[in-house]
C-alpha cells in the first residue's frame, strides 16, 4: 500500500515572502482593489500596519500624508524604502513582529488591509480593539479582513488564522460612521473561494456619540 505524504504547508510569512519576491521581480506594484478605495479618503498622519510592498504607502506618501508602514516581511520593508528613496518620498517603514504589536500614539488614519486574518482569532481581535483605539477623534479607520465563506486556506498558518463574521467589523465600529462597507467575493485556485469585507469608519469627534 503506498502512502501519500503531503509537504508542509509554509508559514504565512513564508507564503507571502515568495509572492512579493515575485512581485519585486516582475515590478509588479499595482494598487488591489481595497487599496485604491482607501487611498482617496487618507490624510494626515497615516498608520498602513501590513503595508506589504507598500505600494498605498508609498501613493499616500507621495500626496502629503506622513506615513508610517510595518509589515513583518522584512523583504517587503526593504523594497518599500529603496523604491521611497528612489522617488524621494519621505516616509517611516520598518518590520515588525505585527501579532502584538501596541501603537505607541494616535493617527488620523489606520489602515489594515489583509492582515487580520493571519493570526489566531484571539490575537486578531485584540489587534483590531488596539487600531481602533489608536484613531482620533474624527480620523478614519480602514479595515479589510477574509470572512466566514472563505475557502482557500492555503496562504493561511494552520494552526493560526481567522475568518472573521460577515458582520464582526460592523459590530466593532458601531457607532462609528461607516463610509464604506463592501462585502466581495473572488475565485480563487482550485475552485475555492475568498470573501472579503472591506469597512472605512470615521470615528465620532465627541466621545459620547461612539464610545470605545
Amino acid at each position: 500500500m503506498s502512502t501519500t505524504i503531503e509537504p508542509p504547508r509554509r508559514s504565512a510569512l513564508e507564503f507571502f515572502d515568495l509572492q512579493f519576491e515575485r512581485q519585486v521581480e516582475a515590478s509588479d506594484y499595482g494598487l488591489n482593489p481595497f487599496e485604491r478605495a482607501v487611498l482617496p479618503r487618507l490624510s494626515g498622519d497615516v498608520l498602513d500596519l501590513g503595508c506589504g510592498l507598500g505600494n498605498l504607502a508609498l501613493e499616500a506618501a507621495g500626496r502629503g500624508c506622513r506615513v508610517t508602514a510595518l509589515d513583518s516581511s522584512a523583504t517587503a520593508i526593504a523594497d518599500l524604502a529603496r523604491r521611497a528613496g528612489e522617488r524621494g518620498v519621505a516616509l517611516e517603514a520598518h518590520s515588525a513582529d505585527l501579532r502584538h504589536y501596541v501603537p505607541a500614539r494616535d493617527y488620523d488614519c489606520v489602515v489594515s488591509i489583509g492582515l487580520l486574518m493571519f493570526f489566531a482569532c484571539g490575537d486578531a481581535r485584540r489587534l483590531l480593539a488596539r487600531l481602533r483605539e489608536a484613531v482620533r477623534p474624527g480620523g478614519l479607520a480602514a479595515v479589510n479582513v477574509l470572512i466566514e465563506g472563505t475557502t482557500f486556506l492555503d496562504m493561511f498558518d494552520p494552526e493560526a488564522y481567522c475568518l472573521f463574521g460577515r458582520d464582526e467589523l460592523g459590530e466593532a465600529f458601531a457607532g462609528w460612521d461607516a463610509l464604506l462597507s463592501h462585502h466581495e467575493d473572488f475565485p480563487a485556485p482550485g475552485g475555492t473561494l475568498k470573501r472579503f469585507h472591506t469597512l472605512i469608519a470615521r470615528r465620532p469627534l465627541t466621545a459620547a456619540a461612539g464610545s470605545r
